[in-house]
């Protein structure tokens, strides 16, 4: 017998990126009552709030889903680990602390693409400017005061500024700002005083003194209540499993999905909102035929090209050993810097695989170390690699349900390098890192490039599939879209559709990927989602 939680004016499911924000904003509303359902725990295990914590992270049951995709066709039947936040926070607890928001033109196409001119460029960068706490000041792109806190670096790599010398060598320019124009820069970074920003101590901290949101950690939802109305199809609670104990929580005005692109659809699937065929086929009553559930994903896959050096520190060998590793924790603990303060990816670039491309359409995420699979440890000699990824790729994936039992992995397919495009894209890509490399900048740290035992050096594609690791970016799962379109999962205020008092408002709606890393772009949806369903309590809409 499943044990009644309450009922609640909001019922927000997934304590991650966006589901952080939209409780920190929901509540501002005096008298409004807010639950908080998150599958994972708090996000107080030690390893979160140290960036070089992100090595264990990964893989480790306490933090990550730990996903894998199924054998990926493009990339010689490989199944991939793809990893993701279960913990409060999310993904913003085990992410490269990447801030970006991609390009202009990416917030004008969805804006195309809906029908809805509010996602245009210069509607939404206010979301950002107003969320942004950013260290070097407020102008007309940036804000300060915000709750999302955006800095400088504090550590440099002698091989790092190498490579961006060498990219300037071959035509990348250096810049200071990805938000700026396009070259190779160091980025800015999510954290605060040394230590990482996620979106748990930005944005839920702050406000446990309000007293009207409740949070429940370590508890996962199994399905949505789709009630029959005379007004039609009303989601009116949720059933979840916590503690051992079976749940039921009511809702009087709206339930907001914010589990991400993998775990929204598997909530939308199990609660009989998909494709009917996959419904049916596990036994799942049909409540609402939405063929576009799980499709349409995206991802900026990375090409993972590892370069052995000498004459220069990397992460592979330093700090290693007792006096390495002490000499390391007393200068983080005192300074807050050094190498315990690295992010995963310090340097990056933005370019163009062909000059005749209006915009960039490869990023580069340069690491000063390497390993030979993510998760794995780090390679025994000093390296560095470089990721490259198709921003704007054509390739698209689904997750689907495996039946009903909400502790089965869902099928994740990303078809990755389906396309002939992101073939010969992602050769070019590794055309123009060899280009790169072989500046003469890097030429003093005699780079060799470490290669598959069964590369083939003529064939650039084949090398590509062999190389290509799983992203960070999954996107598109319950895209939004014009209403003509069957593969839209919500419209443009991203309600579900066919079912009231039902959203959508995490980086799953996104129809097309943006052209960087999406953490930013999720809070800014999440901050567009709270101004769209405070303004409809108010209005009774």
């Amino acid at each position: 017998m499943a044990e009644s939680a309450g009922k609640y004016d909001y019922i927000i499911v997934g304590a991650g990126t966006a589901g952080c924000v939209l409780a920190n904003r929901l509540t501002q509303d005096k008298g409004v009552s807010v639950l908080l359902i998150e599958a994972g725990a708090k996000d107080d295990y030690i390893w979160v709030h140290i960036p070089l914590g992100f090595r264990q992270m990964i893989d480790n049951p306490r933090t990550d889903w730990r996903y894998r995709t199924q054998p990926e066709p493009g990339l010689n039947g490989r199944s991939l680990l793809y990893p993701s936040g279960k913990i409060l926070g999310g993904s913003s607890c085990i992410n490269s602390m990447i801030y970006q928001r991609g390009q202009s033109q990416d917030y004008d196409n969805w804006a195309d693409l809906t029908g809805d001119m509010s996602w245009r460029w210069e509607q939404v960068l206010p979301l950002f400017r107003t969320t942004e706490d950013h260290e070097q000041g407020a102008d007309s792109l940036h804000g300060v005061g915000g709750d999302w806190h955006i800095e400088k670096q504090k550590t440099h790599w002698k091989i790092l500024d190498a490579f961006r010398e060498a990219a300037a060598q071959t035509g990348i320019p250096k810049i200071d700002d990805f938000h700026r124009g396009e070259g190779c820069a160091y980025f800015y970074i999510n954290q605060k005083n040394g230590l990482r920003w996620n979106t748990a101590k930005a944005f839920l901290r702050t406000i446990t003194r309000r007293g009207n949101l409740e949070i429940m950690t370590g508890s996962q939802v199994r399905r949505l209540i789709i009630e029959e109305t005379d007004q039609g199809k009303v989601c009116t609670g949720v059933e979840f499993v916590g503690g051992g104990q079976e749940w039921v929580a009511d809702v009087s005005r709206e339930t907001i999905l914010t589990a991400g692109t993998f775990g929204s659809p598997q909530i939308l699937q199990r609660s009989g909102i998909g494709p009917s065929d996959l419904l049916q086929e596990h036994g799942i009553k049909v409540v609402q035929d939405l063929p576009g559930v799980g499709e349409n994903v995206q991802d900026h896959m990375p090409l993972r090209m590892r370069y052995k050096i000498s004459g220069a520190k990397s992460l592979n060998t330093s700090g290693r050993g007792y006096l390495g590793m002490a000499a390391m924790g007393l200068e983080y603990i005192f300074k807050k810097n050094g190498l315990a303060s690295t992010v995963p990816a310090p340097l990056g670039a933005m370019v163009r695989s062909d000059p005749a491309l209006a915009r960039p359409d490869l990023s580069f995420q340069i690491q000063p170390w390497s390993q030979a699979e993510v998760g794995r440890e780090m390679d025994a000699y000093p390296a560095f690699t470089a990721n490259i990824s198709n921003l704007r790729p054509g390739s698209r994936g689904q997750v689907r349900i495996l039946g009903a039992d909400i502790s089965v992995a869902p099928a994740i397919r990303m078809n990755y390098l389906s396309t002939d495009e992101d073939r010969n894209i992602a050769a070019a890509a590794i055309q123009l890192t060899r280009k790169i490399v072989a500046a003469p900048a890097l030429q003093s740290y005699a780079p060799q490039e470490i290669k598959p035992e069964s590369h083939q050096e003529a064939d650039l594609q084949h090398l590509a599939s062999q190389i290509a690791v799983a992203g960070s970016n999954p996107v598109g799962s319950c895209k939004m879209g014009a209403g003509d379109d069957r593969q839209a999962v919500v419209d443009s205020a991203l309600r579900v559709r066919g079912v009231a008092c039902l959203r959508v408002a995490d980086a799953s709606i996104m129809p097309v990927i943006i052209a960087g890393d999406t953490g930013a772009t999720t809070i800014m949806i999440a901050e567009k989602a709270a101004q769209l369903i405070r303004a409809a309590g108010k209005t009774g809409a």
